[in-house]
C-alpha cells in the first residue's frame, strides 16, 4: 500500500492523524497554511491531559479522550517528552453544584474512571491548604472530586515529536500552504495549497479553525460553521507563582462545552488562570481588537449564532465583563483559590477554539466527523482533542483504509 493521502493542517490532530496513516503503509503529505505547525489550538493550549470525566458515556470524545490519554502517556514515555500524571480536583463551592458533582463522578467511572475520591470540606483544607504561610494555596469549596488519571504537559513538544516520527517514517510536511481550491477527478484528489497544485488518493481534513471552509472547498454542506472562542489566560506572579500543584477546576455548567475559569499548574513551572469564553473577531483573533471582516461577517450571516445568542445573552455578557475587567476575572479565579488577590496576577496568553455551531443554534458538544469519496473531515474537535489526537489520528486513519478499500 502506498497511496498518497493529503492531509490539511498541522496541529496535533493532523500530526498525529498522519503518523497513523504512516504506520499503516500510506504516503502522508500534511499541509500547513502557517510557516510552522501547531501555530494556533495546539500551540495555545493550556497543558491539560484530560481524563474523560466530563464526557457523555458512548461519545467520541468518552471513547477517545480515553484511549488517546494513555496513548500520549506512552508517547510521552517513549521521546522523553515532559509531562506529569498530577490529578486534578473538581470543586463545588455552592450546594446546588453537588448534584452535578454527583453526576461527574457517575460519568467518569462508567467512562472507566479508577481511584476517583470524593473529598469534603475538611479534606480540602488538608490537602490544599496554606501551603506558602499566606493563604494564596487553599482551595474552597463544600466538596470535591479527585480524578487521579489527569496531567500536564506541553503539547508543542509532543507535536514536535510527531513531525519527527512522521518524517522519519517517510510522510512530510510542507508549511506556508495554505488550500485554496479542491477538486475530485479520476479516481484523486487535487488541491491547491501555496499555489502549486497537488493530488493524492485521499484528501483528510484537519483544519481545526478551518475545517468547515476546507469542507466547503471540497464540495460538502457540513451544517456547521465554526464560530471562534477566544480564551484569555493570566499566570500566577510573585509568590503565588508556586501556588497551583494540581489542575483545580469548578463544577461546569453543563448547557455549555466550556469548563469555567480555573486553575492550571504548567510543566515547565509556574501556573495560569483562565480562560473565559468570548466571540472572537477573527478566527486568528488572540488579542481582544484582531479583527477579520470576513471571520466576522461568516459568524453573523449564520443563523445558528443569532439562536445561541439569543438564548445564552447572559453568559456572554458575563464572558465579556471578565475579558475586559480584571477584577471580576480575578473574582471568578478566588471562588476557588480565595487567598489570591489582583497583586498575585500578570497578563497571560491566549487562546481560539474552534467550536463547531449547528443551524438551529447548538454548540456541538461532541467530535464531529464527516466522509465523502475519497474525503475524511473532522469537523468538530475542541478540547479534548490535543489529549484524544493520538486516538483521533488511529480512528481517521481506520476510516482511511475503508475507503481505500484497505
Amino acid at each position: 500500500m502506498s497511496e498518497r493521502v493529503l492531509v490539511v493542517g498541522a496541529g496535533i490532530v493532523g500530526l498525529a492523524t498522519a503518523v497513523s496513516l504512516a504506520e499503516r503503509g500510506f504516503r502522508p503529505l500534511v499541509l500547513e497554511a502557517e510557516r510552522r505547525v501547531a501555530a494556533h489550538q495546539t500551540g495555545h493550549n493550556s497543558g491539560v491531559i484530560h481524563s474523560g470525566l466530563y464526557y457523555r458515556p458512548g461519545s467520541h470524545k468518552a471513547r477517545l479522550c480515553t484511549a488517546g490519554r494513555e496513548a500520549l502517556y506512552r508517547l510521552c514515555e517513549e521521546e522523553g517528552i515532559a509531562h506529569r500524571r498530577c490529578g486534578k480536583v473538581v470543586v463545588a463551592v455552592e450546594e446546588d453544584e453537588v448534584p452535578r458533582l454527583d453526576e461527574l463522578e457517575r460519568r467518569g467511572r462508567e467512562n472507566g474512571l479508577e481511584g476517583l475520591e470524593r473529598i469534603d470540606r475538611a479534606a480540602l483544607d488538608e490537602r490544599f491548604g496554606d501551603r506558602d504561610g499566606g493563604g494564596r494555596g487553599r482551595v474552597a469549596g463544600i466538596d470535591g472530586l479527585w480524578v487521579p488519571q489527569t496531567g500536564i504537559v506541553d503539547y508543542r513538544e509532543v507535536a514536535a515529536v510527531l513531525r519527527r516520527r512522521l518524517e522519519a517514517a517517510g510522510g512530510e510536511v510542507v508549511t506556508g500552504a495554505p488550500v485554496t481550491a479542491v477538486r475530485s477527478a479520476a479516481g484523486t484528489v487535487e488541491v491547491t495549497a501555496g499555489g502549486e497544485r497537488l493530488a493524492g488518493e485521499l484528501l483528510v481534513n484537519c483544519a481545526g479553525l478551518q475545517s468547515d471552509r476546507v469542507a466547503r472547498l471540497a464540495g460538502l454542506r457540513p451544517g456547521v460553521r465554526i464560530i471562534p472562542f477566544r480564551g484569555e489566560y493570566r499566570e500566577l506572579a510573585g509568590r503565588a507563582r508556586n501556588a497551583v500543584t494540581v489542575p483545580i477546576y469548578p463544577v461546569p455548567d453543563p448547557r455549555f462545552p466550556f469548563l469555567g475559569v480555573h486553575l492550571t499548574p504548567q510543566i515547565h513551572g509556574g501556573a495560569e488562570a483562565g480562560p473565559n469564553a468570548v466571540l472572537a473577531l477573527h478566527r486568528h483573533g488572540y488579542t481582544r481588537w484582531t479583527m477579520s471582516l470576513r471571520d466576522l461577517g461568516e459568524t453573523f450571516r449564520w443563523p445558528g449564532f443569532w439562536k445561541l445568542a439569543g438564548a445564552h445573552w447572559r453568559f456572554g455578557l458575563g464572558e465579556m465583563a471578565r475579558s475586559v475587567s480584571e477584577r471580576l476575572f480575578v473574582a471568578s479565579v478566588r471562588r476557588l483559590m480565595p487567598g489570591l488577590g489582583r497583586g498575585d496576577f500578570r497578563p497571560g496568553g491566549a487562546g481560539v477554539r474552534a467550536q463547531a455551531l449547528d443551524r438551529d443554534g447548538n454548540l456541538v458538544d461532541d467530535f464531529r466527523f464527516a466522509e465523502a469519496e475519497r474525503q475524511v473531515h473532522v469537523l468538530n474537535a475542541p478540547s479534548p482533542a490535543a489529549t484524544a489526537a493520538l486516538a483521533i489520528g488511529d480512528e481517521i486513519a481506520e476510516r482511511a483504509a475503508t475507503h481505500m478499500g484497505g
